[in-house]
C-alpha cells in the first residue's frame, strides 16, 4: 500500500513509483510537512524539521524553546497561537473568540478513494487506483474534530486535498474561512505561474518570481470567473515547457475561490487554495460536518507540460464521467451567430441542410426559442416554446434534424431569471437579492436562487420536461452574468454569508440530478464563454464553451493558456464568419478550420450563404478532422511555440502508443525573406521511423525531436499547416 505510517517517527509517506508526499506529527500534535516531489526511499526528519529560535516566535511547546508555529512548516495551520502567517481556516466559537487548539487524535489509511457528498471530486472505478489517508484533530475544549483527507493516485503524480471540519460538541461554531488545502515549502526560489483575463480575452499566461509577502489570485464573483481560473502552480527558475520542477494546484469548485501564497521573511513559501473567506460565514450545529471542495495537487519534474499531461490525463479520465467521457465529440453547428434571435423555422431548416450537406454531425439550436425571447430583455424563466418562431416545436425541429442525419442540441440558461417574465412575476422573491435595496442587473437578467430547495426542485422538474419534450442530445447550458446582492429571501440574517456556497451547492445537485436522468445528453457547459471553465463544471459536464471569442489569432492565445490544465476534448471550439463579431479581423477559412481542429470541432456561422469554395474548403478539413480527431482528444499534447511569446505557434498530439501524431502550426503575420523554421517535435519514439503527411522520406523519431521538422513559411499572414505523422510499419 502506497501509503506507510512509521510509528517511531510519526512519519506518513504518501508515494508511487514517481512521487513521494511526507508528513510528520510534531510533539504529538501538529501535521508538518517535510517533502513533496520526486519519489525518494525515505528521509530523516531532523535533516527538514531544523530548529532555530526566531526573535518575536513565540515559543509554543513549553521545554522545547527553539520550536515554534511560527517557523514550523506545517500541513493545516491556524492563527492566534503562535503563526503570524495566513492561515488555512478561522472558526468563531460562542464566546466570540476565533483562538483554536486542534491536535493529532488519530488516523486511518486505506485503498480507494471515498466519494465526496454533494460535491464533484476527482474518483477512482477500482479501489486499487489509489490510497487514502485521514489524519484526525481535535480541539477538546470546544469539542470539533478536524479531518485531513489525502489520496495519493499510484499510476497518477497527483495527490487529492480537502478537510472536514465536524461539530462533536453542544455549541455551533462559525466557519469563516476553510481552504482546501495548505503546505509550506522549504524556499522561495520560485516563479509563480496563473491564468488571468477577462470575457472574450480568457486564460492569458502569467509567470512572474515569488516576492515577500502574499501573492494571491481570486474571484468574488459567485463563479471561478473569466477574470482568473482556479490554479496556481509553482515553479523552478528554470523551469521551462520541458524541463524542470513544477507544483501545480487546481480547485475542484465552480464558485468564489481563493489561491495565496506567502513568502515569510525566512524564505519559507505558504501555498493555500479553497473556497474565498471574503464575505464567507458558515454555521456548524452540533452533529453536522462541513466539507470543502477538494483541491488537486500535480508535481512534474518534466517541465509545465509534464504537468498539463497530467491534469489532462486525470481530468479525461478520473473527474469527466459519463457516456462521452471517453468519446469524439459530434461536429456540430451552432445557429447563434448566423441569426442570433431572429429566426424562424424555415430557416432554421435551410442551416440544418447546408449543414448536413457538409458533413456536419449535431444542429444546436441556440437562444430564441422559449418565451417572448426576440432579445436579451426577457423570458428567462418562461421555458415555453414560442410557436411564432417554432409552429412544430422542439420535437418538429428535431425530428426534421434527424431526417438529414445529425443529431439536435438546445441551448438553455436555467440559473437565470428575467425580471420580464411570468416566472419573476409570480415570483419574485426567487432570485439573489437583499430586501429594500436595489437588484443590480447584468445583461438584463438576475440569478435564481439556487440556494433555496424549492428554486432547485422547480428547475430540475421544468427542464426534465424540456429535455423529455423532444430528441436532445446535446445541452449548452449558459449562465451569463456575475453575482450581485447575494442574498436569500429563504435564509435567516446569520446565515446569510453562507448563500454563495449553498448557490454552488444547488447548483451541483440540479446537474447531478439531470445528467443522472439524461446520460445520454452531451452537456456542454458555458458561461459567456470561458467564465466557468474548471474541474468541478467538468464533473458533471465533460466539454465547455472555451470562450465567445472565435476569432482564430484570439484563440491561439486562449487555447493555449486553457491547454495548461484542461485537455483539448474538454474544449468546445467554433469556426464563424468574418470579420469577427468579436475583433472584427478577417482571417482565412483554412486557419481558422485549423485552430478549432486542435480541440472539439464546430461551426457557428451562416453556412447556408457559403461560396462553393468555402464548402470545398469545409468537406475537406470536416473528411480530415475525423482522420486525427482521436489523436486531438486523447493524445498526449506536446507544446511546441507559445502564441505569447512571437508570432509562431505550435502544438502536437501524441498516440499513447507513440505510432501517431499531428502536428499544428500557425504563422500570424508572415515576415519579409525569414530564417528556416525547424520544430522540434517531442513525444516520438526516437527508434521508430515516421513518414510525414504520407510522403517520403522517412524520419526517425530522434531526428525529428532533436533537429526538427522544417516548415516552409508560406508568404502571407493568418497561414496555418497541419502535419500528421506516421510510423511506418
Amino acid at each position: 500500500m502506497p501509503i506507510e505510517w512509521n510509528e517511531q517517527d510519526k512519519i506518513f509517506h504518501l508515494y508511487n513509483q514517481r512521487i513521494s508526499y511526507f508528513i510528520q506529527i510534531v510533539h504529538g500534535k501538529y501535521p508538518a510537512h517535510l517533502y513533496w516531489g520526486s519519489r525518494v526511499q525515505a528521509l530523516q526528519p531532523a535533516s527538514i524539521l531544523i530548529y532555530k529560535s526566531r526573535a518575536f516566535s513565540p515559543t509554543t511547546e513549553p521545554g522545547d524553546p527553539k520550536f515554534s508555529l511560527d517557523t514550523l512548516p506545517q500541513e493545516y495551520p491556524a492563527f492566534g497561537n503562535g503563526d503570524f502567517r495566513l492561515p488555512a481556516y478561522q472558526l468563531r466559537t460562542r464566546d466570540g473568540s476565533t483562538i483554536t487548539e486542534f491536535a493529532y487524535d488519530s488516523h486511518e489509511i486505506f485503498p480507494g478513494k471515498p466519494h465526496i457528498k454533494g460535491l464533484p471530486a476527482a474518483y477512482v472505478e477500482e479501489e486499487n487506483e489509489a490510497d487514502t489517508l485521514v489524519i484526525t484533530m481535535v480541539d477538546s475544549l470546544l469539542g470539533i474534530g478536524l479531518n485531513l483527507h489525502y489520496t495519493i493516485y499510484r499510476d497518477l503524480d497527483v495527490i487529492t486535498r480537502s478537510v472536514s471540519f465536524e461539530n462533536l460538541g453542544s455549541h455551533q461554531v462559525e466557519i469563516h474561512k476553510c481552504m482546501s488545502m495548505s503546505i509550506d515549502l522549504h524556499h522561495s526560489n520560485w516563479d509563480w505561474l496563473h491564468l488571468h483575463g477577462t470575457w472574450a480575452r480568457e486564460r492569458h499566461i502569467e509567470r512572474q518570481p515569488l516576492h515577500h509577502e502574499t501573492q494571491m489570485i481570486s474571484s468574488a464573483r459567485g463563479a471561478s470567473s473569466h477574470q482568473h481560473n482556479p490554479f496556481v502552480a509553482l515553479l523552478s527558475k528554470n523551469a521551462s515547457e520541458n524541463h524542470g520542477e513544477v507544483f501545480g494546484l487546481s480547485l475542484v469548485y465552480s464558485g468564489n475561490f481563493e489561491a495565496s501564497i506567502e513568502v515569510d521573511p525566512f524564505e519559507t513559501t505558504r501555498l493555500a487554495i479553497g473556497i474565498n473567506p471574503f464575505d464567507f460565514i458558515w454555521i456548524l450545529k452540533p452533529g453536522e460536518t462541513f466539507q470543502s471542495p477538494e483541491a488537486l495537487m500535480v508535481f512534474s519534474k518534466e517541465g509545465i507540460g509534464g504537468m498539463s499531461r497530467t491534469f489532462h490525463r486525470l481530468l479525461r479520465t478520473r473527474v469527466c464521467r459519463g457516456i462521452y467521457r471517453d468519446k469524439t465529440r459530434p461536429i456540430l453547428l451552432n445557429n447563434w451567430e448566423a441569426t442570433r434571435f431572429h429566426f424562424t423555422e424555415e430557416k432554421l431548416k435551410q442551416l440544418a441542410d447546408a449543414a448536413s450537406d457538409l458533413g456536419i454531425e449535431l444542429f444546436v439550436l441556440d437562444d430564441g426559442w422559449f418565451g417572448q425571447r426576440n432579445n436579451d430583455k426577457s423570458s428567462l424563466g418562461d421555458w415555453v416554446v414560442n410557436r411564432k418562431k417554432l409552429p412544430h416545436g422542439l420535437k418538429g425541429l428535431a425530428d426534421y434534424v434527424q431526417t438529414k442525419g445529425m443529431k439536435f442540441g438546445l441551448w438553455v440558461e436555467p440559473e437565470m431569471i428575467s425580471p420580464d417574465s411570468d416566472l419573476y412575476r409570480r415570483h419574485p422573491d426567487w432570485c439573489l437579492h437583499v430586501k429594500g435595496r436595489n437588484r443590480t442587473l447584468s445583461r438584463n437578467q438576475l440569478f435564481l436562487d439556487l440556494s433555496r430547495e424549492d428554486v432547485c426542485d422547480w428547475v430540475i422538474e421544468t427542464f426534465t420536461t424540456i429535455f423529455n419534450s423532444a430528441p436532445i442530445n446535446y445541452v449548452k447550458w449558459d449562465m451569463n452574468r456575475n453575482m450581485t446582492e447575494v442574498g436569500s429571501a429563504a435564509l435567516p440574517r446569520e446565515r446569510q454569508k453562507e448563500t454563495a456556497h449553498r448557490y454552488m451547492l444547488g447548483l451541483y445537485r440540479i446537474l447531478g440530478t439531470l445528467t443522472k436522468r439524461f446520460p445520454e445528453i452531451l452537456f456542454e457547459s458555458c458561461s459567456g464563454g470561458g467564465g466557468r471553465f474548471d474541474p468541478g463544471m467538468l464533473y458533471y459536464m465533460p466539454q465547455t464553451w472555451t470562450s465567445d471569442d472565435t476569432d482564430a489569432v484570439e484563440r491561439l492565445k486562449i487555447q493555449y493558456g486553457t491547454s495548461l490544465v484542461y485537455p483539448a476534448v474538454t474544449m468546445g471550439a467554433h469556426v464563424s464568419d468574418v470579420p469577427n463579431q468579436q475583433v472584427g479581423r478577417n482571417t482565412p477559412l483554412k486557419m481558422r478550420c485549423h485552430v478549432a481542429m486542435a480541440a472539439n470541432l464546430g461551426f457557428e456561422m451562416n453556412i447556408d450563404k457559403l461560396s462553393k469554395d468555402e464548402r470545398v474548403t469545409i468537406k475537406r478539413e470536416i473528411k480530415f478532422y475525423h482522420q486525427i480527431q482521436e489523436l486531438v482528444c486523447f493524445g498526449d499534447l506536446y507544446r511546441l511555440l507559445s502564441p505569447f511569446e512571437g508570432m509562431d505557434t505550435a502544438w502536437m498530439y501524441v498516440a499513447p502508443d507513440q505510432q501517431q501524431a499531428v502536428v499544428f502550426y500557425y504563422r500570424i503575420l508572415a515576415a519579409p525573406n525569414p530564417p528556416l523554421l525547424r520544430l522540434k517535435l517531442r513525444g516520438l519514439n526516437p527508434k521508430v521511423k515516421y513518414r510525414i503527411n504520407n510522403v517520403a522520406p522517412a524520419y526517425f523519431g530522434d531526428e525529428l525531436m532533436k533537429i526538427g521538422l522544417a516548415v516552409t513559411q508560406i508568404k502571407k499572414d493568418f497561414s496555418s499547416e497541419i502535419f500528421l505523422i506516421q510510423a511506418m510499419e
